[in-house]
């Protein structure tokens, strides 16, 4: 008994200095919220009026897992990530019942099975294309989906561990984003597109100037397989690439050429491509230094000044022309953006692909200049759509992010991504395993190639390049729908 009576008496001492600790916490808070000036609703309500901010950050969260339904979040909702989720931890996901995708909105793409498929047994996979013929040592780019450009600085890196390693498992290239080249991109062997952004991080000299020399460095490695000269991203098209100084470690600032601790700004272009002549020259630069197939990355507001650099191209002659452009679309997503040019800035790809792809046909540049589409491509539907749209390749950020367990905290730059994809707090990054998510980056990518095949299977024919906008079917504002290539014919060729 005289246990027992001790226990309660600690634990009522307990309870008072716990109730004491409140009252003067919230005497505290009391205090601090009537006197400052900073926000109003804290000042007229004070304590209570704290609950409004918690519950505004904790407001995603709640409509994430509780409240929002399969089919209506953004960017991705919870169906995308389901399958992605799924088809990175096994074989390509089955659903029962009954589709929860509405079929009527005003846009839905809706694929035309053919009434006699071939046999399975009929069936091929994608063979590799070639890009970059007329180079000094061309691409025989093994599959038509690959990842996409995600820096590192913007991911850690355990994931950019975990992208190369899977790339190699999954035969795809793994793009290196304008942060430049790091150990981590070549650890896993895999075939690399490396990007030279506005800043030329990674291949700049002193003065921020493109080097030739480190050019030559970098291009004589076996891993590298393209160079990509990045204009714009569809995040943040006008905008130079930003790494905020949280994330700028010795490390990254080594590798980037950079201080350490402070925001990584790139500038908005290129100082030496003010226009489509420059343009030009710039490509065939670092084509004639490196030997390698050599494309540029855009987003698209209009045509027009697609048609100027086809007839730049014609006067100048083919061998002029970029090996392959990768157009992102205006809906691609970034670490770190400003608002207004990620809410309203650039054409969506469902615009702007076909848009390209028949300004290069018209000019007769088609079989010339590869065509790589990125943004928003993380679903087997998504990717065979933009292959019938006149992509020859899609590239997906995002997608193979989910692969690594993203789960769309949308905090990527605050340095806090709980899933230790882009931060680099040791206490975070330390839960991502690359080996086991190389795996995962594999698995994704086969089971998405896998069911694009199956697509292109149930519209009659034999590989997902096979596919043309004929076997697409677009739904119009009345409910009926129409056939792709009735809203984008083929386009009439112009005469030089």
């Amino acid at each position: 008994m005289e246990f027992v009576r001790t226990v309660i008496q600690v634990l009522a001492a307990l309870l008072v200095i716990g109730v004491a600790f409140t009252l003067t916490a919230i005497v505290w808070m009391f205090v601090v919220d009537y006197r400052q000036r900073r926000d109003a609703i804290r000042q007229n309500y004070p304590v209570i009026g704290r609950f409004r901010s918690l519950f505004t950050r904790l407001g995603e969260f709640f409509r994430q897992y509780f409240f929002a339904l399969d089919r209506e979040e953004m960017p991705f909702n919870r169906a995308e990530r389901s399958w992605v989720y799924e088809a990175s931890e096994t074989r390509a996901p089955t659903i029962a019942f009954g589709s929860t995708r509405s079929l009527t909105p005003a846009g839905t793409v809706i694929f035309v099975n053919d009434p006699f498929p071939q046999p399975d047994r009929d069936h091929a996979p994608a063979q590799p294309l070639r890009i970059g013929a007329g180079c000094r040592t061309p691409y025989d780019a093994p599959s038509f989906f690959n990842i996409s450009a995600m820096s590192f600085g913007a991911l850690s890196r355990p994931a950019v561990q975990a992208l190369s390693r899977g790339a190699r498992l999954a035969g795809c290239w793994l793009n290196t984003g304008e942060g430049g080249l790091a150990p981590w991109h070549l650890e896993g062997g895999c075939d690399i597109v490396f990007q030279i952004g506005t800043a030329k991080y990674g291949v700049r000299d002193g003065e921020g100037h493109l080097s030739e020399e480190r050019l030559r460095e970098i291009a004589a490695r076996p891993e590298i397989r393209m160079f990509e000269i990045k204009l714009s991203q569809g995040a943040k098209p006008g905008k130079g690439g930003i790494l905020p100084a949280v994330k700028v470690t010795a490390e990254i600032a080594a590798i980037r050429g950079i201080p350490e601790g402070q925001d990584s700004i790139s500038p908005n272009r290129h100082e030496e491509v003010g226009n489509i002549g420059e343009l030009l020259d710039l490509i065939g630069r670092v084509r004639e230094i490196t030997g390698k197939p050599v494309g540029f990355k855009t987003v698209l507001g209009g045509s027009d000044w697609i048609d100027a650099l086809a007839r730049e191209i014609r006067a100048r002659g083919l061998n002029s022309a970029p090996d392959f452009i990768t157009l992102d679309g205006g809906d691609g997503g970034s670490g770190a953006a400003p608002q207004p040019l990620m809410d309203n800035v650039g054409l969506p790809l469902a615009e702007a692909l076909p848009m390209l792809a028949d300004r290069l046909q018209a000019w007769g540049l088609r079989e010339r200049v590869r065509l790589i589409a990125s943004g928003k491509r993380i679903t087997p539907a998504a990717v065979a759509w933009a292959l019938a749209a006149g992509a020859d390749f899609v590239n997906s950020a995002r997608g193979f992010m989910f692969a690594l367990g993203c789960i769309q905290a949308m905090r990527c730059n605050r340095n806090t991504c709980p899933a230790g994809i882009t931060t680099h707090k040791p206490n975070l990054i330390d839960g991502l395993d690359p080996a086991d998510k190389a795996v995962r980056v594999a698995r994704y990518h086969a089971n998405l190639v896998h069911d694009v095949e199956m697509i292109a299977h149930s519209c009659g024919v034999a590989e997902p390049r096979d596919l043309r906008r004929e076997h697409l079917r677009v739904v119009q504002p009345d409910g009926r729908s129409v056939p792709m290539s009735v809203l984008w014919p083929a386009p009439r060729p112009v005469d030089p």
